[in-house]
């Protein structure tokens, strides 16, 4: 029993991490408390047994440009095609309210620090990139050319540099510790990632938080990798609160989130992962 524990998602050990980066307070790109977050999550990441390359680079923004920093921890497996799993965890810039980003920023977060120590010190069939991305949100009005900027840079890069044909499947995850959690279908998102996660949270028994027949269309982190041919998939709630109304405003705190929510999710994707390791998509 103990070892199954180990092993599993911790809902309330995930809504602990997302409590200690809304500690660190508004997170923007550039910011000191971006930077001091980022240090811890460095810590937690290499005490989890990940290497952690940062990734920094220069964002052209509408308010000038901005040092950024994109933390890929990986986690080699015995091959070496990549399941990238990703997230931001910068918080949106507001200067007339302050904005903590409990659930938008830090529950992607959090959820990647307790993926990490679920993989970490495993044996794993294929290799993980575990990805935080700095400048999802946009500075202004929300553009092609504001917003996205950590994935925009990452994917650029990849392919530059050869590596981009690795990652055999991506999995984003956005705004999941609502307390009242639900997730649509993304038209923007590949078929069969879709397919195979709708079907593992039916037979896990979350159909009523998994809403296959309520269909969207999300710009998100994994909009520049789907557009390079990366099979990729975005797990968001994009409901939060009373007709939305927490979303990007001071209620975004951690007292509308929840670790339930949070393990959720976590569950799906591990399982999800289990189902990756026998693929016929992934090789």
């Amino acid at each position: 029993m103990q070892a199954q524990q180990r092993d599993a998602f911790s809902g309330p050990r995930a809504f602990a991490d997302i409590q200690h980066l809304v500690a660190f307070g508004p997170r923007p790109p550039g910011s000191e408390a971006l930077r001091a977050s980022r240090r811890w999550m460095i810590h937690q990441l290499e005490e989890a047994g990940c290497h952690v390359e940062r990734d920094a680079f220069v964002g052209s923004t509408p308010v000038g440009p901005i040092n950024m920093v994109n933390l890929i921890a990986e986690i080699p497996g015995a091959s070496p095609s990549v399941i990238m799993l990703a997230g931001h965890y910068d918080t949106k810039l507001f200067k007339d309210f302050r904005f903590v980003g409990a659930n938008d920023g830090g529950s992607s977060a959090a959820f990647l620090l307790e993926m990490a120590k679920l993989l970490g010190h495993r044996r794993n069939k294929y290799t993980y990139w575990l990805v935080f991305f700095d400048g999802e949100e946009a500075f202004g009005q929300w553009s092609s050319t504001d917003s996205l900027y950590g994935s925009r840079h990452l994917e650029q890069k990849l392919s530059a540099e050869g590596y981009l044909s690795r990652i055999q499947a991506m999995i984003l995850v956005d705004m999941i510790a609502d307390k009242n959690l639900n997730i649509d279908r993304d038209e923007n998102s590949t078929a069969w990632l879709n397919n195979l996660m709708f079907r593992t949270a039916d037979r896990l028994g979350y159909s009523r938080y998994f809403l296959k027949n309520q269909i969207t269309a999300i710009d998100d982190d994994h909009i520049p990798f789907v557009q390079a041919g990366v099979s990729a998939l975005d797990i968001i709630d994009l409901n939060y609160g009373p007709d939305n109304s927490y979303w990007h405003s001071a209620q975004d705190t951690p007292a509308h989130c929840s670790a339930a929510s949070m393990e959720i999710v976590g569950r799906v994707v591990t399982a999800m992962l289990q189902e990756l390791d026998r693929s016929p998509h992934i090789h």
